[in-house]
């Protein structure tokens, strides 16, 4: 039986806890009043932040399995088991693994470029959570989560580098070290709009380096999960898969919000 001093001491524990959970609520609530949460696409009214209404949901083409287990673009059908696609065994990527939440289309791709290009950072929570779901797989037993670096000039005029704040949220719900200076951008390239792939590998060749003092010694016999919003042709993940292969890395997963389903229609 309890001494009447640990009555005490579990009593003052628990109105603590409840006077805590009490604070939170009504500061919840205070907020919802002041400002009301919306769908992040169309801002209808919700009933909590961080989310989509209906409408835009279903507007959204999640990518579900069956799927290209190195790829990680949609197969027509069920093969049975893991499986690759024809494009995979006809190249097979530098990196292991990728996945990606959904097709870059409709309201995945306007949350993207407002949160890309606006600084629209309102939909970082629901993208993290979405990414920690798709990447379930690569992120039970990853090492190290690596952000797609910018180049400094990009940084600087566009104060954030968006793969980074995704690769934090991601960290944050995976337990998974976030190492945002594994990797370095070293050459200002063009942007790849509107390029080829052929034009896209040219124009990431020789763009990134692991530093030695930051990155060789951490990534090195690591499992790594590299992120990015979006995987056009895969050129710029490919450039990043081959500096972290020569620096050590045993394993390279990629992990994107979005996928572009037929990279040679892209234009913007």
């Amino acid at each position: 039986m309890p001494s009447p001093a640990e009555t005490t001491e579990t009593l003052l524990t628990r109105i603590g806890r409840r006077g805590a959970q009490g604070l939170a609520g009504a500061a919840r609530v205070c907020n919802d009043f002041i400002v009301p949460p919306v769908c992040l696409a169309c801002k209808a009214p919700l009933g909590s932040h961080d989310g989509l209404c209906a409408s835009c949901w279903r507007q959204i083409t999640f990518i579900r399995a069956p799927l290209c287990d190195r790829l990680g673009i949609p197969l027509p059908f069920d093969p049975g088991g893991k499986a690759i696609s024809a494009a995979a065994a006809a190249s097979p990527p530098l990196y292991d693994r990728a996945r990606a939440v959904a097709l870059y289309d409709g309201v995945l791709k306007d949350l993207i470029h407002a949160f890309k290009y606006s600084d629209r950072q309102d939909a970082r929570r629901l993208f993290g959570r979405w990414l920690a779901e798709a990447g379930r797989e690569l992120l039970a037993d990853a090492d190290l989560i690596v952000p797609v670096p910018l180049n400094r000039i990009r940084l600087l005029s566009r104060r954030f580098n968006q793969a980074a704040i995704l690769a934090r949220e991601v960290a944050g719900r995976s337990g998974v070290t976030f190492a945002p200076d594994a990797l370095a951008r070293v050459k200002r390239t063009p942007s790849q709009v509107g390029l080829t792939h052929d034009e896209r590998q040219r124009n990431v060749r020789a763009a990134f380096q692991v530093p030695q003092r930051n990155g060789a010694g951490c990534v090195d016999g690591r499992n790594v999960v590299l992120i990015d919003d979006v995987i056009t042709t895969g050129a710029t993940i490919e450039a990043c898969a081959r500096v972290l292969r020569r620096a050590g890395a045993a394993r390279i997963d990629v992990l994107a919000l979005a996928l572009v389903a037929n990279p040679a229609s892209m234009s913007t």
